[in-house]
């Protein structure tokens, strides 16, 4: 037996060394071990083997099914090799390589790059919070009342256990100011959601930047001067600014921003960009109620909010006539910011 399994090794070595391609390796693979191989034959037969010799066989068979193993997976490297060699072979490596086409940052970001640049110099600092909220963080402690359109579901994403998508980043200036006593000076950006119908100026999922600032002392000069410098560093200092007394539940007086945009070959207009105020006392007294002390003691400091459409400010300064554009993904239309 042992002689047999030394000729199956010079035989499965020899066949082994003359092969040139993978079919004829896989051939001979079979033919030694294979189900019906040399070597397969020998081994079903070793409870035929006397005992004294099953050990001295059995050593010897492992040795040989590893010899002829080894040698056909050197050949299969050596194959593989060569024929990597040859598909290489007609490859010139000193001609220049194919562009790869370039991406760029989609229009949203770089708008939100550029502003919270703009205001991170101006001393305002990130501050981030959940987009699935309380009422009480997202309306009343806001100075929103129960009866306030807005509270609808008509208008609001509600979720069965009572907590809402927000509507606005409005609820990280109250988080915020939960966490952090005065002064504080904050920008939200981020995703906000309403039950609006989609068409070429809303969107049910939106996005927004909003500020907030207390100290004491701070006045309404402090925002108006805050958002006219914003605006003329996002769309250049000759930019036309101009405040409307508004209505807001959380900031008394309250006021809508608007640009004042000069189109070619149209006459020149203004356009709504932002709602702003001075910050209710309502809204620190509620503060204060939660925080359970006087932090935010509405005789003691004052400051202004700020909230702008991310999506809008896009618009204006990339001239996009349709906000479903921003939604789309069309390559058509992203490949114009890759330049």
């Amino acid at each position: 037996m042992l002689e047999e399994l030394e000729t199956i090794r010079k035989d499965a070595l020899a066949a082994i060394a003359t092969v040139t391609d993978e079919p004829t390796l896989e051939e001979q693979r079979i033919a030694f071990l294979g189900k019906k191989g040399r070597l397969t034959m020998i081994a079903a037969n070793m409870r035929s083997i006397p005992a004294d010799q099953k050990k001295a066989v059995g050593q010897a068979l492992n040795e040989v099914r590893q010899a002829i193993t080894e040698a056909m997976e050197k050949t299969a490297s050596d194959l593989t090799a060569k024929r990597d060699a040859a598909a290489f072979a007609s490859i010139d490596p000193t001609l220049p390589s194919r562009a790869l086409p370039q991406g760029a940052l989609h229009p949203l970001s770089l708008i939100l790059d550029d502003a919270v640049r703009v205001l991170r110099r101006m001393g305002f600092a990130l501050a981030d919070g959940p987009e699935i909220e309380t009422e009480w963080h997202c309306f009343d402690a806001l100075n929103t009342p129960a009866d306030h359109p807005a509270r609808n579901e008509s208008d609001t994403f509600y979720f069965d256990s009572g907590k809402l998508l927000r509507t606005h980043t409005s609820s990280v200036q109250i988080r915020t100011m939960e966490a952090q006593v005065p002064p504080v000076r904050v920008i939200a950006p981020g995703s906000a959601f309403r039950r609006d119908e989609i068409d070429a100026t809303h969107l049910s999922a939106f996005h927004q930047l909003e500020g907030l600032y207390v100290d004491r002392g701070v006045t309404l000069a402090d925002l108006k001067g805050t958002l006219e410098h914003f605006f003329r560093e996002m769309f250049g200092s000759s930019t036309e600014v101009r405040f409307r007394p508004h209505f807001f539940p959380f900031t008394e007086p309250s006021f809508e921003v608007d640009l004042k945009l000069h189109a070619v070959g149209r006459a020149a207009k203004w356009v709504e960009i932002a709602g702003c105020g001075i910050v209710d006392p309502a809204v620190f007294a509620e503060i204060s109620r939660k925080r359970g002390d006087q932090a935010y003691d509405p005789t003691q400091v004052t400051g202004f909010a700020f909230g702008m459409g991310l999506d809008r400010l896009a618009m204006i300064r990339y001239g996009i006539p349709d906000l479903r554009l921003l939604i789309e993904n069309d390559l058509r239309f992203l490949s114009q910011f890759s330049a």
